[in-house]
């Protein structure tokens, strides 16, 4: 059996949001995808609770500061990235 690698489709705005990522985040951020893309789930991926089915989140610590995407899957047969953001607020306002 062979196994289908997804391809990454990136929401416009979440590609820019991404790029303003650190260097190093951005490496883990992309194993992560790579990893779905390619029909798994890496430790830092979880479902994203209230979005519906095939919603998932990356959350990241790195250095201090917390970064996160969203992504769905089998969305065109694709992934895709729909959000990417710094997480501002440590504690609930």
């Amino acid at each position: 059996m062979t196994l289908r690698t997804r391809p990454v489709s990136w929401i416009k705005s979440a590609l820019k949001g991404f790029q303003t990522f650190p260097e190093g985040a951005q490496s883990i951020c992309l194993a992560a995808l790579t990893i779905a893309a390619e029909g798994g789930n890496a430790e830092i991926s979880k479902p994203m609770r209230g979005m519906g089915p095939g919603v998932f989140e990356i959350a990241l610590p790195f250095r201090g500061d917390a970064y996160r995407l969203v992504r769905a899957v089998h969305f065109a047969e694709a992934i895709w990235v729909v959000h990417a953001f710094q997480k501002k607020a440590t504690r609930g306002i």
